[in-house]
């Protein structure tokens, strides 16, 4: 693919609750804050942005009508310039970035890829959709929700609670100790309120205190949901199931968080016509989907290695959305990934996960991290809701 990456912005995650740190930041205000960031940074003439992909999961209220489109507006970026916003559940702002590098490539101009969330304003499912809330939809298409569909994962294939607070505390040691080394500056945009004050400078979602011993103390979150249902419906699917596991609770769940992220990439004519230097090429863009269950990125990561005529082995960075613990394990046990190489500064059950921006802001943090230890190549991935999955080689410029 002749698609380079120009830049990678992101804001700090902020806690999805009343009292987060964004929570009182509109949602077009904070996109509009990453796409001034993008202009300033780069010093393009924004009138000569083809197109803008945004992704965004819940496009209902303050989310609604085009945030992307909107918020760019807003920003004071050129009228000239479409945009579109996407949904493809937890998946959408890697969709979003893989979307405008088809875009970029295809009109040999620049395009921004991206997406925003502000969960504590906008929650889950307040777009009352469908799949979720029309019982004979939801019955027909077999709908599962996020966290029962983790537990059927950690049950199916003999994943521990043991093993899925271990590794929620390993995320959480890794994003402590890479936010207290500045790894993440690179990227960071702090946001502004009205009057131009500094809300949030750094992630506030990690919680540096966490432990093996405070884990053990937490309640599954998805049993309730289970003995109303779900359970029973997973079975009928599973027959050689006798039980579903809840293994899963909020600490080794991922955190929902308020976000923003854009990516701004270029053609290789692009570059060369507007003075600009690549910091990175996508070399591949892969999706896939597994019926019922979150496991879709082990296959997106196949194709797309595939397609870029790649082994694991050649790559040196995977970052991959740590969804819940034991689907982040599956991953991690089915394609032999050495931890080493795997979400080294912790991903979203320590980073947290506002929807349609985690995955523009996964390519971010691989990028920031391949030029910090002069690497060569990552893969990002983020598995999501109904199977769906999407996967991306980047390689860093010469």
């Amino acid at each position: 693919m002749d698609a380079f990456i120009v830049d990678a912005v992101r804001s700090p995650r902020g806690q999805a609750r009343a009292g987060g740190a964004l929570a009182g930041v509109k949602p077009v205000h904070l996109l509009a804050q990453m796409y001034e960031a993008v202009a300033a940074r780069t010093g393009i003439d924004t009138g000569a942005v083809e197109d803008a992909m945004i992704g965004c999961v819940s496009q209902t209220g303050e989310q609604g009508s085009n945030i992307g489109k909107i918020a760019a507006l807003y920003a004071g970026w050129s009228p000239a310039m479409p945009a579109a916003t996407i949904n493809r559940f937890c998946s959408s702002g890697l969709s979003a970035v893989g979307l405008a590098a088809l875009q970029a490539a295809a009109s040999d101009g620049l395009a921004i890829g991206g997406g925003v969330e502000m969960m504590s304003r906008v929650p889950m499912f307040s777009d009352n959709g469908a799949w979720r809330n029309d019982r004979e939809i939801a019955e027909a298409t077999h709908f599962m929700s996020p966290g029962i569909g983790a537990d059927l994962v950690a049950t199916r294939h003999s994943i521990s609670r043991e093993a899925c607070d271990a590794y929620a505390a390993l995320s959480q040691q890794r994003a402590a100790s890479a936010r207290e080394a500045g790894r993440f500056a690179a990227s960071l945009v702090p946001v502004r309120d009205m009057a131009g004050m500094v809300v949030l400078a750094q992630d506030e979602t990690i919680r540096p205190g966490t432990t093996l011993g405070k884990l053990a103390t937490m309640q599954p979150a998805f049993a309730a949901e289970g003995e109303a249902g779900g359970d029973a419906m997973l079975l009928r699917h599973f027959p050689d199931l006798d039980a579903v596991h809840h293994v899963h609770h909020a600490g080794n769940s991922p955190c929902m968080a308020d976000g923003a992220a854009l990516v701004l990439l270029a053609s290789r004519q692009a570059l060369q016509r507007h003075g600009l230097r690549a910091r990175a090429r996508i070399l591949a863009v892969a999706d896939a989907c597994v019926p019922f269950v979150q496991t879709g990125a082990v296959e997106a990561t196949r194709k797309v290695l595939d397609r870029a005529g790649l082994k694991l082995s050649d790559i040196d960075l995977f970052e991959v959305r740590d969804s819940f613990a034991a689907v982040t394990l599956h991953y991690v046990r089915t394609l032999g990934i050495d931890m080493a190489r795997f979400n080294v500064n912790g991903s979203s059950i320590a980073l947290g996960h506002p929807m349609g921006a985690t995955g523009a802001m996964l390519v971010g943090a691989a990028l920031d991290e391949l030029e910090r230890i002069d690497g060569k190549r990552a893969v990002v991935a983020i598995p999501g809701a109904a199977g769906v999955a999407v996967a991306m080689v980047i390689e860093r410029a010469q």
